[in-house]
């Protein structure tokens, strides 16, 4: 069977620990690789590799560093069939969706090919008599990443571009639910290196395990800086115990994002922006649309006719399946998880309109499916509405006017992304103001922000001052050292014993 092994130093790792995890082909149901499990100790010898390459790779200027990533965006390119084979054979995200995952990825690295630009400091020549200020942007160190199972291309990418493009060194703690595309990102980005002439070894590393390596990154002294993202506890877990650690931390957590369908709507096209979003990748997505708020009875019969003939033209397969809307979810275990709330929502009241659960696809029956599940007369008292699901369920929560609908995201828990359909001007611009949430989409079902923009949500779906990518990661992975310079003119001045102030 195949084993996955730690990426450290430019080469190939084997775990020392004993410990493994499963890996599962989720199209099948079976294990297909098991993967080293890091010790704290492992961790420590990652970061010393990191450390010793840190000054190195700092050393090399802001353009030959880019030069390395354009070569890295080359190659991952050339390989995306390959790569995106490979991750949907461990999620089970259908492949087309895969390219997406990476594509994503891959345009945040385009971005930090432009670092010698976002790297530039601010100068003022003469701020006093014979001083010039000037300020320039450092690299922290060695920071690290800790990325979940849904997006194992896309977010690394987020992370380690923005990051070693300033001068940092890097660990990865991917998901070991689906470790082998992060692993070839690490050995493509060797290759890189290597092509351009750049030693690049203990640059970006990769370090498998579970909680015992997540708490030693956060534990770790010479990390200085973690991205993370996940669910909200362990988004609040690794926020809190990394800051007092005395290290930066982002934290991107869980979402509950909603789609506010205004009577003026284009239902057609908003009908297949909702089924896409809520059921694309299995609804395993953090700004994934599963709740929806028609605004008025007959908007929400409308919408409820429509919704129920496009989900009813679904379909449901294996990844590789070119003709499959989506996929199988990651394990058995996150299926039934999603059952559990799909059977939570009916004992609660709501209206199971399509029930996916007991979904089978012959010849794949022991593979984790979840069929397409929709939920009417919903509350915002329900546990279900409350709590993340994260699975292939569409839940409808009616309202009766504009300041109600406003209201439900508003007042959740989560605050990652909402979107608004209609096509009013003046609502949008209202609401998009108006909303407490991080990221909003106006006809825009998925409102990702493009790369040079910066990724994150409100409440308890981040915790930190510092949003993913764009200029937001830059600042998040450097630190600003300011100079104030004087060169002697003539005689030594008398000793000044005051601060001193410009008159």
């Amino acid at each position: 069977m195949r084993q996955i092994s730690h990426f450290v130093s430019g080469a190939s790792l084997a775990g020392t620990s004993g410990r493994t995890g499963e890996v599962f082909d989720p199209n099948t149901g079976e294990v297909q690789a098991t993967v080293d499990l890091a010790s704290a100790a492992e961790l420590d010898a990652a970061v010393r590799a990191a450390a010793a390459a840190q000054l190195r790779w700092a050393a090399v200027n802001p353009q030959r560093r880019a030069r390395v990533l354009f070569e890295f965006k080359r190659l991952v390119e050339a390989r995306m069939d390959e790569l995106a084979s490979l991750l949907s054979s461990e999620h089970g995200k259908v492949v087309a969706d895969s390219k997406g995952d990476i594509q994503r990825g891959l345009e945040v690295i385009e971005f930090a090919c432009g670092i010698p630009h976002a790297l530039k400091g601010e100068y003022t020549e003469g701020a006093g008599p014979g001083i010039d200020v000037y300020s320039m942007r450092q690299p922290l160190g060695v920071v690290a990443g800790i990325t979940p199972f849904n997006f194992p291309a896309m977010i690394p990418m987020w992370m380690f571009g923005v990051a070693v493009a300033c001068g940092n060194t890097f660990i990865l703690k991917p998901s070991e639910k689906d470790p082998s595309v992060p692993v070839r990102l690490a050995e493509l980005f060797m290759e890189a290196g290597a092509a351009v002439g750049i030693d690049v070894a203990g640059v970006l590393n990769v370090v498998h395990g579970d909680k015992v390596a997540v708490d030693a990154i956060l534990k770790h002294p010479e990390i200085r800086a973690v991205s993370f993202v996940g669910s909200s506890d362990i988004a609040h877990y690794v926020y809190a115990t990394g800051t007092a650690e005395g290290k930066r931390v982002q934290a991107m957590g869980g979402a509950k994002n909603h789609g506010i369908v205004l009577p003026d709507a284009d239902l057609d096209q908003t009908v297949k922006d909702l089924v896409g979003a809520a059921y694309g990748s299995a609804g395993e997505r953090c700004m994934a649309l599963p709740v929806t708020v028609p605004v008025g009875a007959r908007t929400a019969e409308a919408l409820r006719e429509r919704l129920l003939a496009e989900i009813d033209t679904l379909k449901v397969g294996v990844s590789t399946d070119a003709a499959a809307q989506y996929g199988p979810v990651v394990s058995a275990a996150h299926r039934a998880k999603i059952e559990g709330y799909i059977q939570m929502g009916v004992d609660e009241g709501a209206e199971l309109v399509v029930d996916g659960r007991g979904f089978t696809l012959q010849g794949y029956e022991k593979g984790f499916f979840v069929g397409p599940s929709l939920f009417d007369h919903v509350k915002p008292s329900m546990r279900t509405y409350q709590e993340e699901i994260f699975g292939p369920v569409l839940q409808m929560v009616r309202a009766e006017s504009f300041e109600e609908a406003l209201e439900l995201p508003s007042a959740h828990q989560y605050g990652n992304g909402v979107a608004i359909f209609t096509r009013n001007g003046r609502a949008a611009r209202e609401f998009a103001s108006r909303v407490n949430v991080g990221m909003v989409g106006i006809n825009v079902p998925i409102p990702v922000p493009v790369a040079y923009h910066t990724f994150g949500g409100w409440k308890r779906s981040a915790f930190g001052d510092a949003n993913q990518h764009g200029m937001e990661g830059v600042r998040f992975y450097t630190k600003v050292k300011t100079v104030t310079a004087r060169w002697p003119e003539g005689e030594s001045a008398d000793s000044a014993f005051v601060i001193p102030t410009m008159k």
